[in-house]
């Protein structure tokens, strides 16, 4: 069988487990799809909206909502049943967008069905999303200009696509300068044998189409996201004993990663001596803001940077939101506490901002 055959199969064996198989969040046969997600208040509040419909055809590994989305454009890549559209859409208002993008059919019929309802739900004047059918390795086949989205949000569904290069290199390409992906997926400790590959029953439990971590990182910086950051990680049970046979010594974990669009960003963390501050304006974190699991800033504290992390703040929608302090005009060298290892924890609970709760 030819690589593009493969592809191909594997594509409509997972259109039928998403549109066909699945009816409900509680069919599928492992947790990786649905883990445990210790959701903020705003985000309940929103929820509690959310039509039970999409609500209950929800898979996801993780929290896919970041701060700062009024008034943005968000393009959700394997939007399912809407669910975190429509989220999203209570938070970019009525002068936001929400474009969510999905190729099984049945899912795109219960997300279109309940365009008005949630229009309504959120008091805007029309709906503020639209769905597309279409590919997420093939973004370029849709009406989507280059440099034309704020954030890129995707939950538990790059793994299911076969050409992981080609999703990371379109996003790349439609985020404005200063944009983020912002996307939640199932990650492993090593690359994933070809025969667990080929089992479809893995791969629509978003296991045996994982990347191995340190491929992920390697293919990021590769399209040009020069400095992934890690958000939040819990290691996956599985909670299936034949599948916990099939896939022997391998671990999984679901895993928050944050990409932005900058340019001018540094292959290491250097040290410039800049420092940040807090000012405390966003309303859904008022006490610090985590920029990732290294970088949860306290309001009002000085908060020392290496010269990627200023960027990050200084050259994004988050600007508006921090004191800035130091240039780059005298170099300290390396700043203290970056390595190469394996970046996920096994042990959650000892992260006091570690995902907690119940499924979906």
């Amino acid at each position: 069988m030819t690589d593009q055959k493969q592809d191909n199969q594997i594509k409509d064996e997972v259109k039928d487990y998403y549109g066909k198989t699945l009816q409900k969040s509680q069919d599928l046969k492992t947790n990786a799809c649905c883990t445990a997600i210790a959701y903020p208040d705003h985000i309940k509040k929103i929820m509690g909206k959310i039509h039970d419909e999409v609500m209950s055809k929800y898979y996801g590994c993780g929290l896919t909502i970041p701060h700062q989305l009024e008034d943005l454009t968000v393009l959700d890549l394997g939007s399912g049943s809407g669910r975190d559209c429509y989220i999203v859409s209570a938070l970019v208002g009525n002068k936001g967008k929400v474009i969510g993008v999905d190729m099984t059919d049945e899912q795109l019929a219960v997300a279109n069905t309940h365009r008005d309802f949630h229009a309504k739900q959120f008091a805007h004047d029309q709906s503020n999303v639209t769905f597309l059918k279409g590919d997420i390795e093939k973004l370029n086949e849709l009406d989507l200009p280059d440099n034309s989205v704020d954030v890129v949000i995707s939950n538990c569904v790059i793994n299911l696509a076969t050409d992981k290069e080609a999703v990371l290199k379109e996003v790349y390409r439609l985020l404005k300068p200063g944009g983020e992906m912002y996307f939640s997926d199932v990650y492993s400790d090593r690359k994933i044998p070809a025969n667990l590959v080929k089992d479809p029953v893995l791969y629509g439990e978003c296991l045996s189409g994982a990347l191995y971590w340190n491929d992920f990182l390697n293919l990021s910086k590769k399209v040009g996201f020069l400095d992934p950051r890690l958000v939040e990680s819990a290691p996956i049970t599985i909670q299936n004993k034949d599948v916990e046979m099939k896939v022997g010594k391998i671990k999984f974990y679901s895993a928050t990663y944050r990409l932005f669009k900058l340019e001018n960003l540094e292959p290491d963390c250097e040290d410039y001596g800049q420092a940040v501050v807090y000012k405390g304006t966003l309303p859904s974190s008022p006490n610090f803001f985590r920029l990732d699991e290294h970088h949860i800033i306290p309001e009002g504290n000085v908060f020392k940077v290496c010269g990627n992390t200023f960027k990050m703040l200084q050259d994004t929608r988050f600007a508006k939101h921090f004191d800035f302090i130091g240039d780059e005009s005298q170099h300290f060298g390396i700043f203290e506490g970056c390595g190469k290892s394996l970046p996920f924890t096994d042990n959650p609970e000892e992260d006091e901002f570690s995902s907690k709760g119940s499924c979906c």
